[in-house]
């Protein structure tokens, strides 16, 4: 019986390709427009900032917008928003191959934000509904839809560069068309309606959650108040009105939003989830991780094109043993998960991580390409390590109805710290002189291990099997142990 409900079935795999489609061209799109920064400074007359807004405004709107639509699928069926998420995704990715300026390129990346922000927690809820009543085969499941998006944000500017080469850049937008027909025909064909949408009884006994918009709104405000300050922050200085005003504008509007989030009915941010210790933990943990990979692939980008004089096609092949490297570990930490529990994946893969950023703090101007390959492989190799098992966390940690929002927390948070990661490690690296970039790439390496050592130590606090909370607080067995557990 046991083996039975263990095994990965041919209807299991057709939904974790299924959402494994969504999960691809939303990471796809945060990586792949690094290595077109030299080309779409040139033909759209961007500078740092306006390159640094092109890569936020999809990451702004993702991260911002992610926790409603969380609350979307919970209400409306995961299914239905994934597909309505994917469809806007297309159409937004068409308007960014046919922008003629970079304000209408960042306007249409804001769009396809929020496509992605529909996608990506649903396409998560639908992968624990398949697999809720087998943690093991959850665990193997959400390593491989994990790797595939992995993998898709490692591949980014390797398939950027080849694309950019053959048809110009255009194409790396373009390319998400055929991905989101297929995805569209497969969520119609392959998942099932019935066991994504709310039942007759659940919706009897229970009313829908509503849209909390004051706290969406003093979301938005506050991100992009505190985006835009640390992007401007370096050309305009400190002192400059919008900068200070911007931080401080983010600052009352954060403060305001956790006050409506403590005390409104239905709260975008349920703040009790981070009455668990593994759960904060592990979102915490999710914003190292995002803020450091995010961050330095934006400044790396810059030194490649920039300081090394790389064409888009050999700056995205310089990428390339990045994707090698997330495909074996996101593979592997699905079995490290099962045998040893989240704690030891996140803490090892933090560490390994840690490591690789160091190595590359050293990289000059005149370093060799092949200096930049152990770190390469080492960054990844801890990233596809910790992450599987960080996701299977938090999962494990709520009950399966708050799953679409548990995972729009964490993904939310991941969102919020790669824009910031972007902003912030551009501001570093800003200035057309390469000895700028440099000094950039190395305060940004610096960050990034400190980051990186304060997930080892997160990921001590967080318990190697979590437990769910029922909604009274009390503790229930977690779903990675036997019901008998203590």
């Amino acid at each position: 019986m046991n083996s039975s409900r263990s095994s990965f079935t041919p209807a299991l795999a057709r939904i974790v390709t299924t959402v494994s489609v969504g999960f691809v061209v939303t990471q796809l799109d945060v990586t792949i427009v690094n290595i077109a920064l030299a080309n779409l400074g040139a033909d759209l007359h961007a500078g740092v900032a306006g390159l640094q807004w092109i890569v936020d405004a999809y990451t702004l709107a993702f991260a911002v917008l992610m926790l409603s639509f969380g609350v979307l699928g919970d209400r409306l069926g995961a299914r239905r928003a994934y597909a309505a998420g994917m469809t806007l995704f297309a159409l937004a990715s068409l308007a960014c191959g046919l922008s003629l300026n970079a304000p209408m390129l960042v306007a249409a990346r804001a769009l396809q934000g929020v496509g992605a922000a529909a996608m990506l927690p649903n396409s998560l809820a639908l992968l624990n509904q398949a697999c809720r009543h087998d943690p093991k085969l959850r665990a193997r499941a959400v390593g491989l839809w994990t790797a595939a998006g992995a993998i898709s944000i490692a591949a980014g500017p390797v398939i950027g560069g080849l694309l950019i080469a053959a048809f110009g850049w255009r194409s790396i937008f373009l390319v998400n068309l055929p991905l989101c027909a297929a995805g569209l025909f497969a969520t119609w064909a392959w998942i099932p309606r019935a066991a994504t949408q709310p039942s007759s009884q659940q919706v009897a006994q229970q009313r829908p959650r509503g849209i909390d918009l004051p706290g969406q709104l003093l979301a938005v405000v506050t991100l992009t108040a505190f985006t835009a300050a640390v992007i401007e922050w370096r050309p305009l200085g400190l002192a400059h009105p919008l900068v200070a005003g911007g931080f401080m504008l983010a600052l009352v509007a954060g403060a305001a939003f956790i006050a409506v989030e403590a005390r409104v009915r239905e709260p975008m941010l349920p703040l009790a989830l981070f009455g668990n210790r593994t759960f904060s933990a592990t979102v915490l943990f999710g914003i190292c991780v995002n803020l450091t990979y995010y961050g330095i692939v934006f400044v790396l980008s810059l030194y490649l094109q920039r300081v090394r004089g790389d064409t888009p096609l050999q700056a995205g092949l310089a990428f390339l043993p990045l994707t090698g490297g997330f495909l074996v570990s996101n593979v592997v930490s699905g079995w490290v998960v099962g045998r040893f529990g989240v704690r030891v994946p996140m803490i090892v893969g933090a560490t390994i991580a840690a490591l690789g950023y160091g190595l590359l703090h050293f990289i000059e101007a005149s370093t060799p390409l092949v200096a930049m390959l152990v770190p390469f492989l080492l960054i990844p190799s801890g990233m596809g390590l910790a992450v599987p098992a960080m996701t299977t966390a938090v999962l494990a940690t709520v009950e399966p109805r708050r799953a679409a929002t548990a995972s729009a927390v964490l993904n939310t948070a991941r969102q919020a710290g790669g824009a910031i990661g972007v902003a912030a490690f551009g501001a570093l690296a800003s200035g057309a002189e390469a000895t700028n970039i440099v000094a950039g790439l190395h305060g940004s390496t610096a960050i990034c291990v400190g980051l990186l050592l304060t997930g080892v130590v997160l990921g001590c606090l967080v318990h190697p099997e979590p437990h769910a909370r029922r909604p009274d607080g009390a503790a229930t067995p977690s779903p990675n142990r036997p019901s008998n557990a203590g």
